[in-house]
């Protein structure tokens, strides 16, 4: 277990410093890190260190550390999202944060029409399919997003702050629907359906209207870089392992409910960036890695071996940047943006980054993606986030007025 932690750890790093030398986020250095332990390289050129390293007896573990690598890293995305970006939405963003998944959800269930009969799992209704594809899709990653506006220095441009806000609304929107589809594949009548669904709006009301409050009343007293103590943070975990657990008992998912628990934290900003900033070392440095390699373990790059498969994955990549890329780009330029801030807005809500990955695992995980397809999202998560900072520059360089 330590050398497999002292491996994983160590070849995220390096990744991540090799890609982010290259202008590009360190996580996607690190999501590579994690298909090259697995079968696709290490598999292939040195199949004995890989049977040594990554024994199939050894992996429980690792599945139950990056699990709740994973419930960690979706709080933090549920804390670093700004309500008042919500409330305080403006009619572009509106119009370009529901273009940007109604676009690329119609062309996903349209492309799952065509790979249904040939690469769903035995069993997968065409319902359930249909949905997950049209969800994986959909997706911006929120924090990868956050990241690149910091470092290129938008926060406070007209550009920035439309992406934020869109991919903020995208964020809510998508787990949402997420939700909602996971209850529907896991539900085994109609009844049982209808009574997650119920459970699920009685749950989400208890958060805000119970829990919020609650929370924000102790904020104002403990919240503080002074004030603030063990015996806080510690009733926040609480609140988010029960939060995780609830919704996984109603029968979503417990990444919803940590998600959830995110958004309901105390609202002073300051509180939020001390709390983000205490759990990172913990969850994006040594648990999200096992994550990366667990989904390296399941990416067989290897299973794409005739030319026709390669033709589904261009064909996937495709369909998921027409529909990101020109959805939002066209809803930009329809509500009065310019060219260049429309292409940029469009380039920017196409990252898809790590939260595709969690998306993709339970889809795996539920048995609605086969090996193949996984692969395949995979790689377009990787070309998606990987295409942001050139296709950015690109924009920038011929259109000079990106504001």
């Amino acid at each position: 277990m330590f050398l497999q932690i002292a491996v994983i750890v160590l070849m995220a790093r390096i990744f991540g410093f090799i890609f982010a030398s290259m202008g590009q986020p360190s996580v996607i250095g690190e999501m590579t890190a994690g298909i090259v332990l697995g079968p696709s390289v290490v598999g292939i050129w040195w199949p004995q260190l890989s049977k040594f390293l990554f024994a199939p007896a050894s992996l429980g573990w690792m599945e139950t550390l990056s699990n709740l690598g994973l419930v960690l890293y979706v709080f933090i995305v549920g804390l670093e999202l700004d309500p008042s970006l919500l409330k305080n939405k403006a009619h572009t963003a509106l119009i370009v944060s529901h273009a940007s998944i109604v676009v690329p959800f119609f062309l996903g269930v349209t492309l799952a029409y065509f790979l249904f009969t040939g690469f769903a799992p035995e069993g997968i209704t065409f319902l359930s399919f249909s949905l997950f594809m049209g969800i994986a899709m959909s997706l911006t990653a929120f924090p990868v997003l956050a990241r690149i506006i910091q470092e290129r220095k938008l926060t406070q441009s007209t550009l920035g702050t439309l992406a934020l806000t869109c991919a903020a609304a995208d964020d809510v929107t998508a787990w949402c629907l997420l939700g909602a589809v996971v209850s529907i594949i896991r539900a085994e009548t109609i009844m049982t359906f209808l009574v997650t669904v119920m459970m699920s709006i009685l749950y989400v009301l208890f958060m805000f209207y119970f829990v919020r409050p609650i929370l924000r009343f102790l904020g104002e007293r403990f919240a503080t870089k002074e004030n603030v103590s063990k015996g806080f943070i510690a009733l926040l975990f609480v609140v988010l392992f029960l939060s995780a657990f609830a919704t996984e008992a109603i029968g979503i998912h417990a990444l919803f409910g940590a998600f959830l628990a995110g958004m309901m934290m105390p609202i002073q900003s300051d509180f939020r960036q001390l709390l983000i900033s205490r759990i990172e070392d913990v969850s994006l440095v040594i648990l999200l890695p096992l994550f990366f390699a667990i989904n390296g373990l399941k990416t067989e790059i290897g299973l794409l071996n005739e030319s026709y498969l390669w033709f589904i994955c261009i064909m996937i990549i495709l369909v998921a940047v027409a529909g990101k890329f020109g959805g939002s780009a066209a809803a930009a330029r329809f509500t009065g943006q310019s060219w260049a801030n429309s292409l940029a807005l469009g380039v920017l809500m196409n990252t898809r980054g790590l939260v595709e990955l969690v998306v993709l695992s339970i889809g795996y995980e539920l048995g609605i993606l086969t090996p193949t397809v996984f692969t395949m999202m995979v790689l377009m998560a990787l070309v998606t986030t990987f295409m942001t900072r050139p296709m950015l520059w690109v924009i920038e360089r011929y259109f000079p007025r990106v504001d």
